[in-house]
């Protein structure tokens, strides 16, 4: 198998024409796309520049890169549901895609692109995977684009590939492959938001987790779990040197004292006193015992800064409930529908422990990367403390198949970048039908 890296490269090696093949990229993309997701400018503000992370530049770097690796099946996470179609008109236009779906919930959707093969059932779409099966030089071949749960979910993790993984058979049975667990073309590919360790990835290459597999302070399973798939997936860089794809600043260390990054955290000292002096500039009203507080108005202050407007945000949900605000105390009209308007109390007020409980929420959230935007654009920017990174986005493939090659990219770098348009690099592999 050959291993290609490089940052802007050739297409795949080509493989033997003889003999059946599929090539196939994975990449996460990153949000916002070209619609505002204020939400996630928190994710590279304001240490990437604005001109770096414009989605016309990002878009550019995107195209460029996808059209260097020209993979027959491109696997993306992360594209926004109101504006896909004009994001990634350039896979039909430009690139010669014929074929694309996006699944049908979320506003983190994974999309899958082909081209040089034809679908051979519909789509099948999961808890964020997405099953697509191909017919190319009379082969069935199944594609899972997987953009798993991020945080302290490794349950749901698990769960969520172990039902795409069931998929797949369910699919490979209904297009009459004999014994698929054995004999299905299978490429398992997206971001798995997780390492090594996590209880998802050692589904796929172990092909079972049971009720001892512990993660994050707490068992992932109540019961043995097993992959539909004997012998168990393989890793395209099995045995091989693989490099990160998860390329961002160190913040964990700078955020944590006590606990893992999602099991109990607790503040630094540090960033304790960061949060102090910015409530001490933001908090103008005094009450009894001479306490100074953020009144409604200070509060509103205080969201524009982080948030761009007072009404979004979990911040913004937080800080009005520590301020007194309920679902019973709001009131609700017996003819509406839905959760009723979260709003800020007007007497309300905001305590430097509230203010605390807020972003204390935020960190067992695992929001690192809101955290420090916040801090930064409060005047608190943390220090530099070099660069984090993991290997998140991977390809796995059935026996049925064999790697023939495998692309992928590296940045020494925070991403994005310059050269990088995504917080991810993308990985890439070709594979012929193994000869067994």
């Amino acid at each position: 198998m050959t291993i290609v890296q490089h940052l802007v490269g050739p297409a795949l090696l080509p493989t033997p024409l003889e003999i059946p093949s599929l090539s196939v990229l994975t990449y996460n993309v990153l949000l916002p796309n070209s619609v505002d997701g204020w939400w996630n400018y928190k994710m590279y503000h304001p240490s990437c520049s604005d001109k770096y992370c414009s989605w016309e530049y990002r878009q550019q770097l995107l195209k460029e890169r996808i059209a260097a690796v020209d993979a027959d099946v491109v696997c993306l996470q992360e594209v926004s549901p109101l504006s896909f179609d004009d994001d990634f008109a350039f896979m039909t236009e430009e690139l010669g895609y014929t074929g694309k779906e996006i699944f049908r919930r979320g506003r983190f959707r994974p999309a899958t692109f082909w081209k040089r093969c034809e679908l051979a059932a519909p789509a099948v779409h999961k808890d964020r995977t997405l099953l697509t099966a191909f017919r190319r030089d009379e082969q069935t071949w199944y594609v899972l684009n997987c953009h798993l749960q991020a945080g302290a979910e490794a349950r749901r993790r698990v769960r969520q590939i172990q039902e795409g993984t069931k998929a797949v058979i369910t699919l490979a049975k209904k297009l009459k492959e004999v014994e698929p667990e054995k004999n299905a073309k299978v490429i398992v590919c997206g971001d798995f938001n997780g390492g090594q360790e996590c209880a998802a990835i050692r589904y796929l290459e172990d092909g079972v987790v049971d009720e001892s597999f512990v993660e994050d302070g707490a068992p992932v399973v109540s019961s043995r779990k097993e992959l539909p798939f004997q012998p168990p997936l393989r890793d395209v860089f099995d045995g091989k040197d693989a490099p990160p794809t998860l390329v961002v600043s160190e913040l964990i260390s700078l955020l944590v004292k006590h606990g893992s990054a999602y099991e109990q955290p607790q503040f630094t000292e540090d960033v304790l006193q960061r949060l102090e002096r910015i409530f001490d500039r933001y908090a103008t009203h005094i009450v009894e015992a001479n306490e100074r507080v953020m009144n409604v108005q200070d509060v509103e202050r205080w969201l524009i800064a982080i948030n761009g407007q007072v009404g979004r945000g979990s911040e913004f949900r937080e800080a009005a409930r520590q301020m007194g605000w309920t679902e019973s105390a709001e009131g609700k009209d017996d003819a509406s529908e839905g959760p009723t308007r979260i709003t800020l109390p007007v007497d309300g007020y905001l305590t430097l422990e509230g203010f605390r409980h807020v972003y204390e929420n935020e960190l067992k959230g695992g929001k690192f990367w809101g955290i420090a935007y916040d801090l930064a654009v409060l005047g608190e920017p943390l220090p530099d403390a070099g660069v984090f990174q993991s290997r998140y986005d991977r390809i796995y493939s059935s026996t049925a198949v064999q790697p023939t090659a495998v692309m992928h990219f590296r940045s020494d770098v925070p991403c994005p970048n310059e050269h990088e348009p995504s917080d991810h690099l993308p990985v890439a592999a070709a594979f012929v039908v193994a000869n067994r």
